[in-house]
């Protein structure tokens, strides 16, 4: 992938079978509107210092160390040596062990996704996987260390090439159980059911991501632009309160059986897409001003 660097380079091994791969970050936050922490009496930026919390005094880098809290206030003092020591050898080597239908994995136990490339000398290799588990309607489970960490990761068929997505331990996963133990039992039949599978009838469509917005985002481009310029800030939409009704009554009229306010224009892909459209137009905006206008240099933080 020109212009971005590799997070992980390997190999990928099933069988006897083995090439070279790279990973790449399939998903990132670094377009996100970001803010410093400033002080408002000198307009400088802040430093972050962590403070003794009995002493309150500050604590030089060199005197600081990991510690684990063993009662309140008690804590064995664990070496990052220590730490470094614990952190499994890596051979480099995504090794799979076993190939499973795509729908055995529950979503819930995704973690990151990566991009799966092959290096120039192992294309034929990494096709010949690709194809095969896009022809058996698979999925390979395997595991290597990844960023300091022994790591499952799911690797699937994506486009041209693969994707991988580390997955999180049982452990990290909290019980659905637990989440839905308040749930009563309850069986919706009937008038009531029908009129919830009409609705959903009616509202189906397809995913197509570039047509939600980052609403906040895109508010946040707009409060920068408006600093930057002096203007007014925007104000913020007064939210329409629906009128407490029957759950019948309300499927009724989503379903068109009852009295409803003019019906909204149907959502198009063009009218979704004006959304994202304008946000990068406000983040486009924000910027095209805030370089106009530099402000002076402050003292780094």
């Amino acid at each position: 992938m020109a212009g971005q660097r590799a997070q992980w380079k390997g190999f990928i091994k099933f069988g006897e079978v083995s090439c070279g791969v790279a990973l790449y970050t399939a998903a990132s936050t670094s377009e996100r509107i970001t803010f410093n922490t400033i002080n408002t009496a000198t307009g400088n930026r802040v430093n972050r210092v962590f403070i003794d919390n009995d002493t309150e005094e500050p604590v030089p880098k060199e005197s600081q160390t990991k510690g684990f809290e063993i009662e309140n206030g008690q804590y064995i003092i664990i070496d990052p040596d220590e730490v470094a020591a614990t952190i499994p050898e890596s051979n480099k080597t995504l090794e799979v062990e076993a190939f499973i239908p795509c729908s055995d994995v529950d979503d819930v136990y995704f973690d990151k996704p990566y991009y799966l490339t092959p290096d120039k000398m192992g294309i034929d290799a990494f096709a010949a996987l690709r194809d095969g588990m896009r022809k058996s309607k698979v999925a390979a489970i395997a595991r290597t260390v990844l960023f300091r960490r022994m790591r499952t990761v799911l690797i699937r068929p994506h486009g041209k090439g693969l994707i991988a997505t580390t997955l999180n331990y049982d452990y990290e996963v909290r019980s659905s159980k637990k989440a839905f133990e308040d749930m009563p039992k309850i069986k919706i039949q009937g008038e009531m059911l029908d009129l919830a599978k009409h609705i959903i009838s009616t509202k189906k469509g397809d995913f197509d991501p570039a047509s939600f917005d980052d609403r906040y985002e895109a508010a946040l481009a707009e409060l920068v632009k408006a600093k930057i310029e002096g203007k007014a800030l925007p104000k913020r939409k007064t939210v329409e309160v629906s009128k407490p009704n029957d759950l019948l009554a309300a499927l009724r009229e989503s379903a068109g059986l009852g009295k409803s306010k003019e019906t909204a224009p149907k959502r198009t892909a063009a009218n979704a897409n004006s959304g994202a459209g304008r946000q990068r137009a406000a983040r486009g905006a924000a910027s095209k001003t805030a370089s106009s206008k530099a402000a002076p240099q402050r003292k780094a933080g």
